[in-house]
């Protein structure tokens, strides 16, 4: 994406997942205009369509999240008011609920809390609990959010959208970032760049010869049943045993508002696609979330429930399983926000907020970003040039 200033000031965003676009939301709503946005390819934009869209408070602390060095309720102020965009529906509160699915066992409901398990999950379901309730669990719609603050930003803030597959930053002898070239051969000046790729991060020599992100294939389900008004809004997390035995299966099962339901799981470090729209579920796979979704509820069985995707996406992941946002070490006005694994809808508007700030102010005061800074691969205090 490139942001334009009155002074003039050119900013370039490569995104291609959820951190991006909220990026180019918190930046383009300064007075910074007008704005280009610039995405690996049409397909690798909003490539985060395929994920569930699950949002939480209160789980993060002492982990090496994003929310885990802010104030939650700083965090959840800024998710809110991101989401908040006018999506119909969206974000959806939700009651989310943990539990034990074992053929060989009986289903139990704790004495505690005797209507836990919702009456449409009918088949087994050993110890659950609440885990989360409608003021600290919701959900959005990945492709929707993301398309709908890009529309804002270009209705609103003058955002220019540009499709195009990045090649390299230009930087000058100086060490600093001048623009990026593009494979079809187009050159596009800007004054900072930010390279917010999520899992084709490793493609960039710039990003790979400091840090590794790997990519996370999860696969998905959605599920259109024949009697959508029976299913509540609950979120389920399971602990699935297979009625052949073996270790447990951790899948998810998300209602969502428009009548859909959402299974995932199964997921495994894999080589990511250069060609976005080249990512397609491993059938094996598939039939295992059909095989989860029938045996959590009936209504979601063959025959009751029409199979509408079958998919897979990628979460970017790092060796240290932190994300990685800053500046990059040796070269001057280029930045990274990547690494967000599965929490890139929690913590997208987050650290959009902050590289807004970083970019335009030079430092992050909403968010300390120092422990996700990309210098902390860079051993002895030494700076790469590129």
């Amino acid at each position: 994406m490139v942001f334009i200033q009155p002074y003039p000031f050119h900013i370039y965003i490569c995104e291609g997942v959820v951190p991006g676009p909220c990026v180019s939301h918190f930046i383009s709503s300064q007075p910074v205009k007008p704005l280009t946005e610039g995405k690996m390819s049409s397909g690798v934009c909003f490539g985060k369509s395929k994920a569930f869209g699950f949002c939480v408070f209160g789980w993060m602390n002492g982990t090496k999240s994003l929310s885990s060095v802010a104030s939650e309720s700083e965090i959840k102020r800024i998710s809110l008011e991101t989401l908040d965009i006018e999506m119909t529906e969206w974000p959806r509160p939700l009651h989310t609920l943990r539990y034990v699915r074992d053929p060989h066992r009986h289903r139990v409901r704790l004495p505690s809390a005797p209507s836990a398990v919702p009456d449409w999950v009918d088949g087994p379901a050993t110890n659950p609990r609440t885990i989360g309730t409608p003021e600290t669990t919701a959900q959005v719609h990945p492709q929707l959010f993301t398309r709908k603050l890009v529309a804002v930003a270009e209705a609103e803030h003058g955002l220019e959208v540009v499709i195009g597959e990045l090649d390299h930053v230009a930087v000058d002898g100086g060490g600093r970032a001048t623009g990026a070239a593009l494979k079809d051969g187009r050159v596009i000046a800007a004054d900072a760049v930010v390279l917010a790729l999520g899992p084709w991060s490793g493609r960039l020599s710039m990003l790979n010869s400091l840090f590794r992100v790997y990519g996370l294939k999860a696969h998905s389900i959605v599920l259109e049943p024949n009697e959508p008004s029976v299913i509540t809004p609950h979120a389920l997390f399971l602990s699935y045993y297979s009625s052949h035995g073996g270790r447990p299966m951790d899948p998810e099962v998300y209602p969502r508002p428009t009548g859909e339901v959402y299974v995932c799981g199964m997921s495994s470090e894999a080589q990511v696609p250069d060609d976005p729209e080249g990512i397609v579920g491993d059938v094996e796979s598939i039939k295992v979330l059909k095989r989860v979704a029938g045996t959590v509820s009936s209504l979601l069985k063959e025959g009751e429930a029409r199979v509408k995707a079958e998919q897979a996406c990628f979460l970017p992941c790092t060796d240290d399983n932190k994300p990685v946002i800053g500046e990059i070490p040796g070269v001057r006005r280029c930045y990274v926000a990547t690494g967000h694994s599965c929490w890139g809808i929690l913590n997208g508007p987050a650290t959009g907020a902050a590289m807004a700030e970083l970019v335009l102010d030079g430092k992050s005061s909403i968010v300390d970003i120092t422990p996700f800074s990309p210098a902390r691969f860079v051993g002895g205090g030494s700076r790469r040039r590129y």
